[in-house]
This record gives structure tokens, sequence and C-alpha cells, in this order.
């Protein structure tokens, strides 16, 4: 509801003053903020002349150590300064820019008098006395009734307990520019009228802080405090992931005397994501967290042993060309590998070597010599208590492998090949050996064995340079043959009908799909689908790695993990809390095909330390595409917010066509003002055959696995390389019955058509998807390109 001309006057002179407030705080902090960084400057360029320097004596030394102590203190605390003033004036500049969005009027039980009015921005701004807010940061506890009720009895809770009160008034700003262009009333949490402004602008090639538009669920998962596990699952465009990033935002701010960015994880699906990402808690004045993807993970520990495969990859072996019955068996090996009871027979299969025997080892060599071999090492390893962990009697193992390199290696003092590489020392070698044994006292002109001692010093020192390599082989446990051991898992028959058949009813494909992985194996390859098991069963060998100081792990596209994923992240972050967002009807892997659960995360926490939140409304499309997409997926629950635009289009076409007609709606959507443009493909093989044809007749700019960045302008990529991310237009490339022809290709398929904003044009080279022909006729419109008329 739009607000009289009066009180109109009245808030654009309250904007003013704030705002002129802003610019006088900004001209002093900028001008403190030059004295000292010009004090800093001179600090650090007149250091050392301000530090004396003794060292003559122990008191002398203590007095040094003293003043450089002060100085470097002096510097510390200024720069510190420095850094404080210059968020500062970040802060003021975002204010500067919109200065607050949101406005309650609220009156506290109890008390007489008017409302108080809380003015609800980015950030807080205290008046000249610093003794009352002229604007609120959203995190402010009083802020969340602002998202969280409408006009009415409202309440907020604080440290010290629950406020009560009555809301008179909820008003909605829009401010560009310190340019007050809009302000309404309203009853709802965060009105259409402001909801239809902000999501009806283009899009960009960074997603943006929400903070004005938080709605009520969104603000719930924001704030949830009480739970280790927060699981959201909610459709596409639901906003999951802007509303976990400013439950980051949240968190540094509710937590900031505790929390650190750095103590924060997030898993992204890729790193084009990330950067997509990357700007939201800047905007708000945070820090970024870390940010991570589970396959640099897997590459961080597993690049020594194998070239591991990618999920981009997995993908595109799933969407991409068949590889009749290999890919089915195949298949079906994911379908396994994926599963909790995978985990089950890897440990059964562990303790099996820890208790049978059948450990793999690489004997300890050097310079083609065995100083201890493989048999020997298996005896010393079935030596050891078996009641120890097998963790634990490598470790001790490792120590009696040190020793015995230390001994060979005293052994070869006077070996021939030490003399031979001792007549290549360099002249410095020499010096160092001279000082040592001068140091020890042991070398004078007078004695008839400096020649020998002499010897000895070198011999040791170039001794010392090889066994120190070796030494870290060893503790390393280099000489435990995992990799030799997890093959034979899927070589061995014998290891496999005990471990591996009762996972599949039937034991010719379980020697398919092993037989695959072996192939793989012994490529050096390591199939996606057995990184996180092969990882598991690594550290199950050799000791699980934790990292204790991350205090808060959020997953995005959770629905992409696997049960042995999620066991695997449990074990590596054991104090964290987590946040977990994902929709199942975009699990888009080949061990999701047919699920609408997402249930593998409860593995992270009990069922009475978990909440569940389930958001049902989607934002990012109009109701035309959202009424559209959700025939594709019969049964979703998927709410499309009010917000019009034009029906999908579906346009029949030849392939010597294909690229013509796609230019001329890219024309046409440019010329409606869309700034990004997707068109979306199956796999990377097509994007590759769509970027061919299309750069002759239009500039386009093509997205692949290994390479790019979401930008404006028009994109060619994989479908499932968009998963997250949102255009203003998507087109896509070809919908025919011969590349979405199956079941499996339904979920991608909804993916794809799920980033559109505003518009959605698909495009088919011969008969149109099956999948498409299911959704009724009047949720889009069929053109014929002879006559450029719809059907």
């Amino acid at each position: 509801m739009t607000i009289g001309r009066e009180e109109r006057v009245q808030e654009q002179q309250r904007l003013e003053a704030v705002l002129g407030e802003i610019r006088g705080r900004l001209e002093k902090l900028q001008e403190e903020a030059g004295g000292f960084k010009e004090d800093i400057v001179e600090i650090r360029k007149h250091f050392w002349d301000d530090v004396t320097i003794n060292l003559d004596g122990a008191e002398e030394v203590y007095e040094t150590f003293a003043s450089l102590k002060q100085q470097a203190e002096v510097l510390s605390e200024r720069e510190r300064g420095h850094r404080r003033m210059q968020a500062q004036v970040r802060l003021l500049r975002r204010l500067q820019e919109s200065a607050y969005f949101g406005r309650i009027d609220f009156r506290e039980e109890g008390r007489d008098g008017t409302a108080e009015a809380v003015y609800i921005g980015t950030g807080s701004l205290l008046d000249d006395e610093g003794l009352a807010f002229l604007i609120y940061d959203w995190r402010a506890p009083v802020a969340s009734m602002y998202y969280d009720h409408g006009p009415g009895p409202a309440a907020y809770v604080t440290p010290g307990g629950e406020i009560r009160g009555e809301l008179e008034r909820k008003r909605q700003y829009i401010i560009r520019d310190g340019q007050l262009r809009a302000v309404f009333d309203t009853g709802l949490t965060i009105g259409d009228e402001l909801l239809q402004h902000v999501l009806g602008g283009a899009s960009d090639s960074r997603m943006k802080s929400i903070v004005a538009t938080i709605q009520r669920e969104q603000n719930r998962i924001i704030r949830s405090e009480q739970s280790r596990l927060l699981l959201v699952e909610g459709a596409a465009g639901s906003g999951k992931t802007s509303a976990a990033l400013q439950r980051i935002a949240y968190l540094l701010y509710r937590y900031r005397e505790s929390l650190r960015a750095d103590q924060i994880v997030l898993f992204s699906p890729n790193g084009m994501f990330s950067a997509y990402v990357s700007s939201v808690l800047p905007e708000l004045g945070e820090d970024n967290m870390q940010q991570t993807t589970f396959q640099e993970y897997l590459d961080y520990r597993l690049a020594e042993d194998f070239r591991v495969e990618d999920l981009l990859d997995s993908l595109e072996y799933v969407y991409g060309e068949s590889e009749g019955e290999t890919e089915e068996l195949r298949l079906s090996g994911i379908a396994v590998k994926s599963q909790a009871s995978f985990l089950e027979a890897l440990q059964q299969y562990t303790d099996f070597l820890g208790r049978e025997g059948g450990m793999k080892w690489r004997p300890l060599t050097f310079r083609d010599t065995v100083i201890v071999s493989g048999e020997e090492i298996d005896t010393r390893f079935k030596a050891l208590d078996p009641c120890q962990s097998i963790a634990g009697r490598l470790e001790q193992l490792a120590k009696e492998l040190v020793q015995s390199a230390e001994a060979y290696m005293r052994s070869q003092l006077y070996a021939d090949w030490v003399e031979e590489e001792m007549q290549t020392l360099d002249v410095e070698a020499y010096l160092k050996a001279y000082s040592r044994l001068q140091q020890r006292k042991r070398f004078s002109e007078e004695t008839f064995d400096d020649f020998d001692r002499e010897y000895e010093e070198l011999a040791k020192a170039l001794l010392q340079e090889y066994v120190t390599p070796l030494k870290r082989w060893i503790r390393r446990l280099k000489f435990l043959d995992t990799q030799g051991m997890y093959m034979a898992l899927h070589a061995d028959p014998l290891l496999r009908r005990a471990h591996l058949d009762p996972l599949a009813g039937n034991p010719a494909e379980v020697d398919g799909w092993c037989a695959y992985t072996v192939r793989r194996l012994e490529k050096g390859e390591l199939p996606y689908e057995d990184a996180a098991p092969y990882l598991i069963f690594k550290e199950s060998m050799e000791g699980f790695r934790m990292n204790l100081s991350v205090r808060h792990v959020f997953v995005d596209e959770a629905q992409d993990y696997t049960p042995l994923q999620w066991a695997y992240l449990r074990r590596l972050f054991p104090r964290s809390r987590w946040t977990v967002l994902g929709d199942p009807l975009q699990g888009i892997g080949a061990h999701l095909l047919g699920v609408r659960e997402m249930n593998h995360p409860a593995v992270l926490a009990a069922p009475a330390e978990t909440e569940r939140i389930r958001l049902t409304r989607t934002y990012r499309s109009t109701r035309p595409i959202v009424e559209f997409t959700r025939t594709l997926l019969p049964g979703a629950e998927i709410e499309p917010f009010d917000r019009e635009g034009p029906k999908p289009t579906l346009t029949v076409t030849g392939r010597e066509s294909l690229a013509e007609e796609i230019r001329r709606r890219t024309e046409q959507v440019r010329e409606a003002g869309h700034r990004t443009i997707a068109i979306l493909c199956k796999n990377e093989r097509e994007s590759l055959e769509a970027y061919e044809r299309l750069r002759d007749v239009m500039e386009v700019k093509r997205i692949g696995r290994h390479g790019g960045s979401f930008e404006p302008g028009v994109l060619v990529l994989p479908a499932y390389l968009a998963k997250g991310v949102e255009f203003d237009a998507v087109l896509m490339y070809d919908v025919s019955q011969e590349r979405y022809g199956g079941e499996r290709e339904r979920k991608l398929l909804y993916t794809a058509c799920t980033r559109a904003m505003h518009e959605l044009h698909l495009f088919s080279c011969g008969e149109p998807s099956q999948l498409l022909q299911e959704a009724p006729s009047e949720t889009y419109r069929v053109r014929n390109p002879l006559d450029n008329r719809y059907q």
C-alpha cells in the first residue's frame, strides 16, 4: 500500500538527514584513516631507527628484545586501528547507497507512549552521541520482527529473554544511490510489491544479498541456532543458497566475539558456483568463509595415488554417448558404491585384513637394495598385538622400519658408492664438515687421524641426506600398499564373493563392474564412485584425519552427495554444526535416478538434534515458467510466486536451421532487456557442437568442465554446470526425443529449465522429447518456424 504525499515528504527528509550524518562520518573517518596510514608508513620506514640493538650481555639482549616488542606493538596497534576504520568506511559507503530497506513501529508490552520506529538496513548506525540507533543491522534481534510478523502482536528473542508487544506498522523502501525510489506499507512479511520489483530485475554474473526480501521461512533458516543439523529441502529458486549465505553473515554477527570466517566452510557444487556466490558476504561487510568443493578435497588427499575422476566427468559419462553394456554395468556399480551397505562391506574387509591377513606391502629399498622385504614387513606386522587397531600397529611398525633404515645407512659408512659420491662434493660441504669438527674440538693440525674424522663427518652428512627422505616415506606409511588391497577386493574372486556379492542379487553383474574398476585402477585412474570409498578404506587403515577447528559446515546441492560421502564428511568435521541444502528433484547423479527424498545427511546428527525445513515456494521463475517446469516432475510440490511473464516456447526445426532459429530468439530476448542468456546443452559434447555452430552466426562464449566464468552475455554450457545459477533467459539447445528420450534425463531437463528467471525457450531437432509431450499443451506455446506462428 503506497503511503500519502505528506508521509513521503517526511520519509524523504528523514533519509536526507541520515545521509547527511553518513557523509559527515565518512569525511571524518577518511581523514582519521589517512592519519593512521601516514603513521604506519612512518613507523615502518623508521622502525629500526627507534630500536636499540645491543647483544653484549644477557641484560642488553633483554632490553633489545623489549625495545623490538614495544615498537612492533605500536605498529600493530596502528594497523588494527586502520583496519577498523576501513571497515567502518566500507559500511558507511554501503549505507550511503541504500541506507535502509525496512521500518517497523513497535510498542513494547507494558510501556506507554508512542511506538519506537526501528529502521533496518545492512548495518548499524548510531547517532552522534552513540545513544540511539538511526539504523539497525538486519541481524539484530529486534529486526527479526520485520521478517516474522505483520502488524499486530509480535515478539523477538534477546539474550535476556523474549520481548513482547505490538507491531503497529511495517514499511518497506526502495532506495538506490541515496534516492528514495519507492516507499509503501504492507501487512505481509515482505510485501509482494517489493518482491515484484526485485525479482523483476535482470540477473547478474554474481549472486546478490537478499536481506531486503527475506521471507519468514528463510528467516527461520538464517536464525536457527538450536540444532546440530539444519536440513533444508527446497524447490529450485526457493532461495536456499541465498538464505544459507545470509545465515553465515548472521552467525558471524551473532557470535562475532568467538567465531571467525575461517572457521566456516562452504562446500559448493563446483568452482564456478563458488565464484558466483563469492560477492554476497563482502556485500554485507563480512569476510568470505572458506570455500571448496568435495572434488577439491578428494584431489588434495588422493592425487598422489591416482588421477581422480571428478563429478563432472561422471555426469558426462551418465549423460554422454551410450557405451551399451559397459555403461549399464558401471551404472550398477555406481548404485552399489553409493550406498551405506558398501561402507559396511569395506569395514568387514578391513577387519578381515587386520585379523586374518592379506595385507599388502611395498618393500623398503635403497639404490636397488632391499632393506626390508614385503614378506618381512608382513611378519613384523603379524607379530604386533592384534588387539591394537590397524592404524596403531602401522604406527609402531613405522618406528621399527625407521630404525632399520638408520641401521642400514650406518652400515654404509665405508661403502664404495659413498666414497664415489664424496668425490663429487663441493667445497662448501667440506667447509661445513671442518666447522663441525672444530666445534666438537676434534680437529687440529697435530693429529694423525684428522683425515679419517673428516671423511666420517662428510660421509655421515651424505648419508643423512639420503636417509631423511627414506624416513619421510616410511612415516607417511608408503610401505603400505593400499591401492593393491583395494584392487584385490575387486580382482580376487574369493574376496569378491565374500564381501561384494551380498550387495547385489546378480554375481555376474558384480563381476562386470568389478572388472571395470580394475581396468581403471590399472591405468592409475580412480572412478568418481570409488573416490569416497577408497578414501574411507585408506583412512580406516592409516587413521582418520580430522579438522577440529571448523565449527560450521555448509553443504549446497546436497542431494548429489552419496551416503559414503556423508559418512566421510562426518568423520572429517566431528565437532561441527551442519547446514545442508538440497533439492532431491534436482538430483542428476547416476545414484539418484528416481530418488525423491533427501535422507542421507541424517547420518550427521541424531534425530533429536536435527531440524528439517522444507521450502515449496519458488521465487526465481515467473509463474508461467514454474507451471510448465513442475509438469516435468508429476506430483512435485512447487508453489510459484505470482510474477507474470511470457509462456515458455517450443520450436521444432531441422538441425541445419537450428543455429539461425536460436540466433533470432536470442536477439528478441536481448531486445527485451535481458543481460544473462544461457544456451543449455545436455552434455559437453553437445555444448561443443552448439558453440561451433552458433559462433558463426552470433557472439557467444562457452563454459566447459575445465574453465569459464559466469558473466553477462550469451553463454553456451552443459546443463549440469548451471546448477545453482540463474539466468534472465534460458534457451534449451535440443530437447528432441533423441536427446531427452528416457527417465534418466527427466531431472536433468527439469534442472536446466528451472534456471530461467524471465524467459524459457526450447528447441527440438525433430520429434520433441516424450517428457515435453506429457506437459499440458496450455503450459507452453509451440512455434512453427516456417510461418513464425504459434499453435
